[in-house]
């Protein structure tokens, strides 16, 4: 699991680390290995998309799980129900953006792991 750093631009043009991420992802039930820009490229994209939604405020881990257009979202230990439009577009962004990835293939299911600390 990839630890990242959360920059936060401050006033004064100073960046201060706002909190820590941990990523991990497997594809088909394998690991794949993410160099730093993916890692966090993934991490910020992932937290964006589903700190919108309704419940998902204040994230300290999350966990999405794809497998043939079925998501299960879990946040903060909580699973959350997503309605049909939700779900597609985390579906179709995710799997674009994993597809793109280096050594990942036709994608049946993929888990994403984030924790922030």
């Amino acid at each position: 699991m990839a630890q990242l750093g959360v920059l936060l631009q401050v006033p004064g043009g100073r960046q201060e680390m706002q909190r820590k991420l941990n990523a991990d992802l497997t594809v088909n039930n394998q690991s794949i290995e993410l160099n730093p820009f993916a890692q966090e490229f993934l991490a910020r994209t992932v937290l964006g998309g589903i700190s919108s939604l309704r419940g998902a405020e204040n994230i300290r881990d999350l966990e999405l799980y794809v497998e043939r257009g079925d998501v299960k979202l879990v946040v903060n230990g909580e699973e959350l129900p997503l309605t049909p439009f939700p779900r597609d577009i985390i579906t179709s962004t995710i799997v674009g953006l994993v597809s793109s990835l280096k050594g990942v293939g036709k994608i049946d299911s993929l888990k994403i792991s984030i924790s922030a600390q």
